[in-house]
């Protein structure tokens, strides 16, 4: 899982004039309520047991019934919430949902998928990256933590209680997930599926996970972008210990430059969290600089002398790290500097107890 904290704004740098968004959908609805944002489009918000306490879902018509985007994590709270919005003088009716479409594979968005596409008998549609990586995953559960995450973490500069916390909340992530069905229909980028009365074109984009797919309908002028594209949050964006060397940093940020390439301005956004909001290119240009930003505040205090990824928190958030917190700021701070490394702007080296530590090229000339 990820978020709870947004990039530190820097202070030392200028910063581009902020455009402000416009929220034209009003309030959230309640659990078990729904709001029309665009012809055919329904607003559903599900609860969270999280410091983030609620994803928005989606609902849009599809003959007599229901796409579904995304579906809620699995918990009893979200469970009351299906029943109250399925059946006779429901919101969504008696027929339901027609098929469910994940934008990707973190427990909040796909928790309920399994439960849906049985009681209901539809399809689970997403891409292979997002439906493969969560089968693994999900595959962990009740597993003893590896030897090699262990030592992933051990490299970071986790201290034993650290190290001995990771270890007994090892396997969790299934916890929230209901089973997965055996089969599902996968997605594409650029890939047009009619539903309803509108074509909506896949695109996908990655870095906050594998191949996470968001849905543009010309003809609505929206946008459901999951997590890729958040108001008021940045996504986490995360190096994990099956893939200690990605650049998942560089992945999100040409997804975000493909999404300006892509998608007009004036698009209504529908994102996972926070509010509907209309301002996509302004957002995409604040994102991309908040980054920029924290590059820069991180390589000056490379400067100073090497680091550990435990010690560079305070240039990149916002809050302080707790226990809860290490695993996704130890995740992000990798995924920044190894943005660098593979640039050539940071170096690392391993000391003798395989301990990382990175310094900033300038300081070495």
């Amino acid at each position: 899982m990820r978020r709870g904290y947004p990039n530190r704004e820097g202070t030392n740098v200028s910063k581009p004039e902020r455009i402000p968004l416009v929220y034209p959908c009003g309030e959230a609805p309640a659990p078990g309520a729904v709001r029309e944002v665009a012809p055919g489009v329904l607003w559903l918000r599900m609860p969270l047991p999280l410091s983030l306490d609620h994803i928005n879902l989606w609902a849009v018509q599809d003959g007599e019934g229901w796409a579904i985007f995304d579906t809620g994590m699995h918990t009893p709270a979200t469970l009351d919430a299906w029943r109250t919005l399925i059946g006779p003088g429901a919101p969504l009716g008696e027929c339901g949902p027609s098929r469910i479409l994940a934008t990707h594979m973190h427990p909040d968005h796909i928790g309920m998928a399994g439960w849906l596409t049985r009681k209901f008998g539809c399809e689970l549609w997403m891409t292979r990256g997002e439906y493969m990586t969560c089968r693994v995953l999900v595959g962990d559960t009740g597993r003893e933590a590896p030897a090699e995450g262990i030592g992933f973490y051990r490299r970071t500069g986790w201290d034993a209680e650290a190290l001995e916390t990771y270890c007994a909340r090892f396997g969790g992530y299934g916890k929230h997930i209901s089973p997965l069905p055996q089969r599902y229909r996968r997605l594409q980028d650029g890939q047009q599926i009619r539903i309803g009365a509108h074509d909506w074109q896949v695109v996908v984009g990655s870095g906050h996970s594998p191949e996470h797919a968001c849905f543009y309908c010309a003809e609505l002028k929206v946008l459901i972008s999951g997590d890729q594209v958040l108001p008021r949050i940045s996504p986490n964006v995360s190096v994990f210990p099956t893939e200690p060397e990605a650049d998942p940093m560089g992945e999100w940020l040409e997804s975000l430059a493909k999404l300006k390439r892509q998608l007009p301005a004036d698009v209504l956004v529908l994102p996972a969290h926070n509010e509907p909001f209309e301002g996509l290119h302004a957002r995409l240009d604040r994102l991309v600089a908040g980054h920029q930003r924290s590059f820069e505040r991180l390589i000056q205090l490379l400067s100073e002398g090497p680091k550990r990824v435990v010690d560079v928190f305070g240039a990149l958030f916002a809050r302080p790290i707790d226990a809860d917190l290490l695993p996704l700021a130890t995740g992000e701070a990798l995924a920044n500097l190894n943005y660098l490394v593979q640039r050539g702007q940071v170096t690392v080296r391993e000391d003798e107890d395989g301990v990382a530590w990175y310094r900033a090229s300038t300081a070495e000339a």
